[in-house]
This record gives C-alpha cells, structure tokens and sequence, in this order.
C-alpha cells in the first residue's frame, strides 16, 4: 500500500494528520495497492491531469446525446450509468455490478446478475440507437458474435462478462447477507434455461441497426440466420419466460410474440440481406403459424386481453411491451385492452406494477414491483398516443430514483425502497426507452400500423474480436 500526498504534505502511519484544505488549492492524494503484483506508484499532480482529462472525456461523451429527448438530464444519466455498466475490454453489458442484494430484505430472493443477459443487452442497444450512440450498440453486438459462437444457434441466456459459461449457482456458507437477507449467491441457476423471448430480442436489435443505416456483414448476418432458424423449430416448446421462474416451463405469452417478433424481424433484414427462398418461406411460414397460435391461445377474448401463457387467466406485465413490436395495430383493441387489463390488475399502487400476480413463483417471502414494467408501461401509454397519461407517470418514476439517479430492479411500493441489485441496467434502458417514446409522440400523432421503414443506404458493420 502506498499513499501520495500533493503539496509536500507527509502523512506518518499511525498518526493523525490535519490538512487544511482552502479554495482554488485542492490536496490531492493517491492511494496505491496491490497483491502479489508490483506496486504502481502515480504521482499525485499527474493522477490530477488524468482525472480532469478523464472527466472530459465524459462530458465530450454525454455532448452528443440528442438534445430533443425529454427530461434529457434523467436519460444522460441512465446512459452514463449503462455505458459504465460495461466492461469495455469485451464490450459486454453487466446486468448489475452486485450480488444477493435483497428482493425482500431478510428472505432468500438473493440473486447474482454480475453476469451479461443478452435480453437486457438488446433493449440496452435501442437506447443507445434512439440517441445517436451507434458504437455501444455496435460493441455489443461485437461481444455477442464473440461470445455466443460455441454455443450457436443456441443462444444462451446469460454470459460470463469475457463469453464464458456462467458458474453454477451456490451459496456461500457463513456469509449474513445484507441486512441478514440469506443465502448469499454466486453463479446464476438461470443460465441452462430455454428462454424463447431472448431470441426476439436480440434479432430486434440487429434490425434496429440496419434501420440506422448499418448493413450486417456476413458472420453477423449468418449468426441471426440461425437464431431464426432455432425459433422456426422450437417456437412450439414450452420455455421458462422472461421471468426465469424456476419451475416447469409453459407456453408464456410474451416468449411466444418475441419469437414472432424473431421471425419478422429477421425477415424485414432479408429485404436487404441475401437468403435463401427456401430459407424465407419457411420463417414466413413459422411466423404465420405463430401469430395464428398466439391470437387464439393466448387472448382473453372475455376479458379484451392477452394473458401470461395458454390456458391461463394471469396477465404479465412483460406484455407491455406489445406496442413496439407490431403485432398488433397501435389502434387495435386487443394491445389497449391487454394494457389497460394490465395496468388495472397488476397495480402496485400509482406508478408501480408487479410483474406478475404476487405469490405465483413458487418461492417463500416476498418481492416488490418491477420498475423496468413501469417504464414499459409509460412507454405503451406514449405510443398510441395516450401522451399526456404516459408523461405524469414518467415523471412520477423519476422521483423514486436513488440519491445519484440510479435505479435498482424493484421497489417496495409502500415504503419507496430500492429493493435488489443496483444499479439495474434493464431499469435505466427502460427508462430511455420509455423518454424516446414520449419525444416520438410529440413528434407526431400515433398511427395504425407501425411503419416499416426501409434505410436508404447501408454500411457494414465491422466486426472485430472481443477481447478477454
């Protein structure tokens, strides 16, 4: 350990030292450490050059974020807080930089997210898309091509932060927890799962960027192909949904339009990309079959809604997201009846919803509300143009942020505390997601269809090694 001192200031082990500290003549001070590896010693003048040098990076940074997107403070922020919440030598996106901390405090719902969820990742691209941050999207995907290669068309649930496997999940003996919340976990039970929604996802994110202009490269293009395919098989299986509840698999609603939005989404890329005829009529085929199994399964028609999975009456508050996909017609009744269904009977108390009905995972204690759904919830309002609903609840949400504007996963609507890992980056691209929605109703008013439009010019997109 060493410690640097500017100004000549002496500091003695063992001994207090007072330090006047006066306007305009800052005392800086380096501590060093290291274990079984040299010491690096930096001198505290140059450790001062590098932190300005550094904090003008971000500010350079931050400057190009769009300037037209509401509560553009709050959306700097959570980009600032989702572009740290990746590990830049392998461009992965950590889901959040914490373990085990409590969904309910003093209850097992401990869980490690220290690992990258492609899901989460993929939402996190349109956020940075929306606002002119091509690069983080583009070394995400750089990451997954890297990081999903031995494992293809399979496309894992969650990843190591260098692509690896993700460890298989334990508890740590001994360990209290905090706030007495046991077991401490590590490794993530998740990671073997078959979650059909993730596929949808990602694919999404790949045709977002050939909106923006970008033209998939080859590898890229192959990669997404088989994803497409594996969805074209496998859209018939049950699988564990985008709540990774660790029970028997079922045919989750949300899962089940994700992977038509896999299907079509990869279709729309085939206008511009080279496949096979044989290969199109096949995922139009899947995509027909799909939209066909999932409007007579998995609607309500008594209730006007979509359900959590066939056969069932629970609603999912992940269905909130069927506005952006384009399923449904933003005019159609179904998507207002399945938000509105929603909103009423998985209410939390204004603004916060649950993810599903409370008590209905199989696990003891329990969990609060689920912010990502809220944002997701504003972001459904905004688009078929109920703006002025979706703006009051935004700003609602916001007052519920930490002290430095982050967020965590959940909330425990009657006390406002943060409850689970922190930050959560699914909760900040959320967030973003939800201002771009409401600068896109102001822009102009909501439409039927949602519009297809084709880039008028393509560029490659470089691929290169991820480190790590």
């Amino acid at each position: 350990m060493s410690l640097g001192c500017s100004g000549g200031l002496r500091v003695e082990p063992g001994t207090t030292t007072a330090v006047t500290v006066e306007p305009g003549r800052p005392v800086v001070m380096v501590l060093g450490l290291a274990y079984t590896e040299p010491l690096v010693w930096v001198d505290p003048e140059t450790a001062w050059d590098l932190v300005e040098e550094d904090e003008a990076r971000w500010r350079e940074w931050a400057s190009g974020i769009s300037e037209d997107v509401p509560f553009r403070e709050t959306v700097v922020r959570s980009l600032l807080t989702l572009k740290l919440l990746t590990y830049s030598p392998s461009g992965a996106p950590v889901a959040a930089p914490t373990t085990s901390l409590p969904e309910d405090p003093g209850g097992i719902r401990n869980w490690d997210y220290r690992y990258a969820w492609p899901r989460d990742a993929s939402i996190g691209i349109a956020a940075f898309l929306g606002l002119g941050k091509d690069a983080e999207a583009l070394n995400f995907l750089n990451w997954l091509l890297h990081a999903s290669r031995l494992q293809r068309p399979r496309l894992p649930a969650l990843l190591t932060l260098t692509g690896g496997h993700v460890p298989r999940e334990r508890t740590l003996a001994n360990w209290p927890g905090y706030a007495g919340s046991a077991p401490v976990r590590v490794g993530n039970g998740a990671a073997h799962q078959h979650q059909l929604d993730g596929y949808g996802w990602v694919i999404d994110a790949a045709w977002n960027l050939v909106l923006q202009g970008h033209r998939l490269n080859s590898e890229t293009w192959r990669a997404m192909r088989g994803f497409t395919d594996l969805v074209a098989g496998r859209w018939v299986e049950p699988d564990a949904g985008i709540w990774e509840i660790r029970a028997d698999a079922a045919h989750h609603v949300h899962s089940k339009i994700m992977a038509w939005l896999a299907l079509d989404r990869a279709l729309r890329i085939a206008e511009t990309h080279r496949i096979s005829a044989r290969c199109r009529r096949r995922w139009e085929a899947a995509r027909g079959q799909l939209s066909a199994d999932i409007r007579t399964q998995g609607f309500d028609a008594g209730r006007n809604t979509y359900t959590r999975s066939y056969g069932s009456a629970d609603l999912d508050s992940a269905l909130l997201i069927l506005p952006v996909t384009g399923f449904e017609d933003l005019g159609s009744e179904r998507l207002r009846g399945t938000v509105d269904a929603v909103w009423k009977e998985l209410s939390a108390g204004y603004p916060f919803l649950y993810r599903y009905p409370p008590g209905q995972d199989g696990l003891p204690g329990d969990e609060g509300a689920f912010l990502p759904c809220s944002f997701w919830l504003v972001q459904a309002l905004a688009l078929p143009g109920r703006a002025a609903e979706a703006a009051e609840m935004f700003e609602a949400l916001l007052g519920v942020a930490g002290p430095l504007g982050l967020f965590s996963e959940e909330i425990d609507p009657a006390t406002g505390t943060l409850l689970g890992n922190y930050p959560q980056a699914m909760t900040h691209a959320a967030l973003v997601q939800a201002a771009l929605a409401l600068r896109d109703a102001a822009r102009e008013p909501a439409a039927g269809n949602m519009p297809l439009v084709e880039p008028a010019e393509t560029k490659p997109v470089e691929t290169k090694p991820a480190a790590g």
